[in-house]
């Protein structure tokens, strides 16, 4: 298990207070900057000063409010530094982008977010010239071998979206350093429960959107890694993140900031919930793929890897088996329940998507009898009980 529990970081964090005394940090809404001497303008274009120093210059740039949040999510994640950004594949593509030149290659799980891999897949080689090869994360021998000269970095999501497999960190690091390039890991699915830095991985970036708001109204994104690549990111000549311009909206990163004290409470019973309601579809006889449920395959590394004050993650999957089945129960839920919603995305109370596979978060009891029905009948009688409340 992991020996840092991340919000022992972030509650050594300095705490910002809000200009007049307030016990939040105020909302700096500037679109730029005032300096009070001429010659500070130039040292700020030659990053003679910066942000670091209290000099701020253009909100495209750094902003205050987003640095800060940004120092929040990199205590969270044990690095140096951190920057957050107008959505989650603004911080994947800026990070692609300050790795790769044209003609470079990326070896990446073949089990990714759909967005992540179109950018791989279809973007990135038409509009820049990088190549992907997609390969099975857990085959560490495919990964090795998929490596080329022209290799830039190997990404993975920690645990994958949405077969939730489980990244062997440790393993892989040790792979890409071997190989000269760095680790880059998507940590949007379980954040305080997997630290990828404290295993050996380089950057780790975020769909904010997702587990980290938790609301369901905010689309946002971070990079968290060494203060010399958020640096590299922000560079006024080469840096994606400042000329591409995913800046987020300092509204949205204090409105985010408020939020983050409240995330262990909110993952942890993300993870109760999940597990609890994993136990009872599999008790039924459920096809159910969660990483706390011993039959998982990456169980054993889950547990060597995860902080346990958090769980295993609020998403699960069950295989419906066919698509009139999973459509059937889906129906049920919102539609005669009123509970969960038929929508992409996660992290929000109740969500639940797709046809095949239903993703469920975070628990469902009063539909158990309508799935022992929607499964035939053919599972066994099980009392339903609430879980602990959290």
């Amino acid at each position: 298990m992991s020996a840092r529990n991340p919000i022992e970081a972030l509650a050594r964090l300095r705490h910002e207070f809000g200009e007049h005394g307030g016990v939040n940090m105020s909302i700096e809404a500037s679109s730029t900057f005032t300096v009070m001497e001429p010659g500070t303008m130039p040292a700020l274009f030659q990053g003679l000063k910066g942000h670091d120093a209290g000099c701020y210059l253009y909100g495209r740039h750094f902003n205050p409010t987003v640095y800060h949040l940004g120092l929040q999510l990199a205590a969270i994640e044990g690095t140096e530094a951190a920057y957050c950004t107008a959505s989650g594949m603004g911080a994947i593509s800026a990070t692609l982008m300050a790795l790769c030149g044209a003609g470079d290659h990326i070896v990446s799980s073949n089990a990714v977010y759909g967005g992540t891999y179109a950018l791989m897949h279809d973007f990135l080689p038409a509009k820049a010239g990088v190549t992907t090869s997609f390969v099975d994360i857990t085959d560490l021998e495919a990964v090795r071998n998929a490596i080329t000269d022209k290799t830039r970095l190997v990404y993975t999501e920690s645990l994958s979206n949405p077969t939730l497999r489980v990244a062997d960190i440790p393993k892989l690091a040790v792979i890409a350093h071997d190989a000269g390039v760095p680790l880059v890991v998507d940590n949007t699915f379980s954040p305080l429960i997997l630290s990828p830095v404290d295993h050996g991985a380089d950057v780790v970036v975020h769909s904010i959107t997702k587990f980290i708001s938790g609301m369901s109204d905010v689309i946002a994104g971070a990079v968290c890694g060494t203060k010399e690549f958020i640096e590299s990111l922000m560079d006024l000549h080469a840096g994606p993140l400042m000329l591409l311009g995913p800046t987020m909206d300092p509204k949205v990163a204090a409105n985010v900031s408020l939020r983050i004290p409240h995330l262990p409470l909110r993952m942890a019973a993300h993870g109760e919930r999940a597990l609890a309601l994993a136990e009872r579809l599999d008790e039924l006889g459920a096809k159910v793929c969660y990483p706390g449920l011993e039959a998982h395959p990456d169980h054993e590394l889950i547990g060597e890897l995860r902080c346990p004050d958090y769980g295993y993650g609020g998403v699960m999957t069950v295989d419906m088996g066919t698509e009139t089945a999973a459509n059937a129960l889906m129906s049920k839920l919102q539609n005669k329940y009123g509970f969960g919603f038929m929508a992409v995305s996660l992290g929000y109370g109740i969500v639940f998507a797709t046809a095949i596979t239903l993703i469920l978060v975070p628990a469902l009891y009063r539909i158990l009898d309508d799935f022992r029905s929607v499964l035939g009948g053919s599972t066994k009688e099980v009392p339903v009980e609430q879980p602990a409340s959290v």
